[in-house]
């Protein structure tokens, strides 16, 4: 098998009918909309609300133009057209013949051209406009009877820019007369977990009777080969491979990986073809939630939450992780080296799982071979968010073509850990039930293609948490800590606390003029600091919010850190929270991770393209294995006030550790720490949490409008934790005392 590049012309139209009247160089994998950006001058579309020179662009015709000489075949050999993802319906065309016409951008596209070369060639693959629900309002409704997904439509956090063209690796191949393409290992490992019965099968032509050997390898040496005859459907005799190493996430061990090779024999013994990749054993479940069968108390007697607890290789393990959106408005343009980067982040903020949101792409091959790599788990939804989708025959065809592609796909993968049908689906906006076909279908693919892996058909399901999205609910006159402390739920699958971006990152996409005070001009509106989650009310900025605690801000830096201090804060809060409920609790993965494109204000751990904002570090210190926690009733204190927390040790880990002792100080600005107790605290058990004691104080008075807590550790000073809250003095007050209570 040998590949072949192209080099491809883009050209546009009204219609379908009518010629483009010139081709532009085009850049593939990319999209249409930025190589005719960059033909007219390469405009930044992220400044301000430039992102509008993309409207209408949306409803063109765009021809991809590649002309080539044919290349020398020996006899046997076939030319293939194949391309990895076109987004999103569109015609191929040779040499003037139209050879088929294709809805959706996951399948893979494999197209035999051999019959209709010439000695000069012209293959032309014609994109139609962005999918429409007719009749839909200009939003993501236009694309819920499409594949599409809807987040490009716009969102809270992201433009409405419909990306459309080649967005994934695409190329002509050269395959002999036997031709091996994909293979995959399906497996089951036993109770023990010391043996996997391995069934292997084997994509390709002419390998029907022929004798194929699947081969593992171990740091470079052969450790296990299996020969056998190939069947009609591919597959080989099943085979049982003794003692693997398993795969881990990497907070519980190893994320063993084998080399696996396919090879199709001659009559002698030779490798006619070959093809190589990697496994992961492991055994993933979804269990229900320590606790949970128990509930309701009272009639009906039936489950109230369905089970959201991963079970890896037989350990039940805590979800510490975030949702990942598409990490750029324009998929084409996603490397390896931008996954890479945005998941050496997520290893390093001891993050072991992620969930993939179904309002966004099905991410490239790199993606998913980098988080098999880092023993992340990967929750895979699939291209359905927020919306009604039909049980419309034409749209559950391109879906189950679609969802087919897919599972196919990324079974392989060991950090799959679990399928979901959709985001939000089971709700007023949704309006979809577990009975809508569209979800009947995924959970059939999945069981059909990938049974080891669990599906559930939407999130949030019954007993899980979709919200709370702000620090402070002006409307309800309560703060993170009080909404959450009352919160109970088996798992937090999205959560957030909004802040604005960096000073140096909001000069780079807000004119300087309208840089502070900060007021609704295009520039704040289109990168989502005001009037983006609700438009009523000035989310995700939440400058009410800020002033309620500190005043207003004099400047821009001033109020960018107390921003960022109080998403920080936040999320230190909620996650650990999540940690207390443990087993219980199985999960938190916050709203959200990453960003497609640079947002003035999001709920954001990382400012586009992967700045990490002071809440990424204070979640890093929340998801360690271990570490010292405090649970406070608020965030704002007052001088005179009796202020309280109670002293958690988090556990996770299932490794034995050692007791030691804490001391709880409070410092306020220009005062002398406080010690308010010392808890000496036994050892915990295997992914266990000890509860402490209450620590109490009266609030001095102090300068400044914050205060430090600090649990320090003595013996594992690594487990040590600090927070920040806000704090008021008053103007009269009895007389303080700064004598622990």
């Amino acid at each position: 098998m040998h590949t072949l590049p192209l080099v491809w012309e883009l050209g546009r139209s009204a219609n379908a009918e009518e010629k483009p009247a010139e081709f532009i160089p085009a850049q593939v994998p990319g999209a249409v909309q930025l190589d005719f950006l960059r033909a007219q001058g390469g405009k930044d579309f992220f400044f301000a609300d430039n992102f509008h020179v993309f409207d209408g662009w949306e409803d063109l015709f765009y021809t991809y133009r590649a002309r080539f000489e044919v290349p020398v075949l020996k006899d046997g050999q076939s030319l293939y057209f194949v391309s990895k993802g076109i987004d999103y319906a569109y015609d191929i065309f040779f040499n003037g013949k139209k050879l088929f016409s294709v809805e959706g951008m996951f399948a893979r596209v494999q197209c035999d051209l051999t019959a209709y070369l010439r000695a000069q060639n012209e293959l032309l693959v014609r994109v139609h406009p962005a999918p429409k629900r007719a009749g839909a309002a200009v939003s993501r409704a236009q694309a819920d009877h499409s594949v599409k997904p809807a987040v490009s439509y716009g969102w809270d956090w992201h433009p409405r820019v419909i990306p459309l063209g080649i967005w994934d690796e695409t190329f002509l191949e050269i395959r002999e007369a036997v031709h091996l393409g994909e293979f995959s290992l399906n497996y089951t490992l036993n109770d023990a977990l010391n043996c996997a019965h391995v069934s292997a099968v084997i994509e390709g032509v002419g390998l029907a009777g022929r004798m194929g050997r699947v081969e593992l390898f171990d740091a470079g040496h052969c450790v296990f080969s299996h020969d056998g005859k190939i069947a009609h459907d591919g597959s080989l005799p099943a085979f049982n491979f003794p003692n693997p190493k398993l795969w881990w996430t990497h907070d519980h061990g190893a994320p063993h990986l084998y080399k696996a090779r396919a090879s199709v024999l001659d009559e002698t013994g030779e490798r006619l073809a070959q093809k190589s990749g990697r496994v992961g054993f492991r055994r993933i479940r979804l269990v229900t939630n320590e606790g949970a069968w128990d509930e309701p108390l009272k009639f009906p007697k039936t489950r109230s939450a369905p089970p959201a607890q991963l079970e890896l290789n037989g350990r039940a393990i805590f979800a510490k992780g975030s949702n990942w959106v598409n990490p750029e408005i324009f998929p084409g343009t996603l490397t390896r080296e931008r996954y890479d980067e945005l998941l050496c982040l997520a290893k390093d903020a001891h993050f072991n799982c992620l969930r993939v949101w179904g309002g966004g792409i099905v991410n490239k091959e790199s993606f998913y071979e980098l988080a098999d790599e880092k023993g992340i788990l990967i929750w895979q939804e699939f291209p359905l968010a927020c919306n009604q989708y039909p049980d419309d025959p034409h749209y559950l065809s391109v879906l189950e073509k679609e969802a087919r592609a897919i599972i196919l796909r990324l079974k392989k993968h060991a950090c799959l850990g679990l399928w979901c049908g959709g985001n939000e689906l089971f709700n007023s906006w949704g309006k979809m039930t577990e009975q809508s076909l569209a979800l009947r279908l995924l959970g059939a693919l999945t069981l059909q293609l990938d049974p080891t892996t669990p599906f559930i058909p939407t999130s949030p399901l019954m007993g899980m948490a979709h919200g709370h999205y702000l620090f402070r609910d002006m409307q309800q006159d309560e703060d993170v800590f009080e909404i959450f402390n009352r919160a109970r739920h088996t798992a937090y699958t999205e959560f957030g606390v909004s802040s604005l971006a960096s000073v140096e990152s909001l000069k780079k996409i807000i004119p300087q003029d309208e840089l502070f005070p900060v007021r609704e001009t295009p520039a704040w509106k289109a990168h989502h600091a005001l009037r983006a989650w609700k438009p009523e009310r000035n989310e995700w900025l939440c400058p009410e919010a800020i002033d309620y605690y500190f005043g207003t801000a004099p400047t821009l830096e001033t109020l960018v850190e107390r921003s960022q201090l109080m998403q920080a804060q936040g999320y230190k809060g909620i996650y650990e929270h999540a940690r207390r409920q443990k087993p219980y609790c199985a999960m938190a993965l916050n709203w959200c991770y990453n960003e497609a494109w640079p947002c003035a204000a999001n709920n954001s751990l990382l400012s586009y393209p992967a700045e990490p904002k002071p809440a990424y570090e204070a979640v890093r210190q929340s998801c360690r294995p271990v570490c010292l926690s405090a649970r406070f009733e608020k965030f704002l204190w007052s001088q005179g006030e009796e202020f309280s927390f109670e002293l958690w040790l988090l556990n996770d880990s299932f490794e034995k550790t050692t007791p030691s002792t804490v001391r709880a100080l409070v410092c306020g600005v220009g005062g002398e720490p406080i010690e308010l107790l010392q808890w000496a605290y036994e050892t915990p058990a295997p992914n266990a949490n000890l509860r402490g004691p209450t620590a109490r104080l009266r609030l001095p008075h102090w300068e400044g409008d914050r205060f430090t807590v600090r649990l320090e550790d003595t013996k594992h000073p690594a487990r040590s934790s600090q927070y920040v809250l806000a704090y008021r003095a008053r103007t009269q007050t009895s007389a303080a005392h700064n004598t622990p209570t």
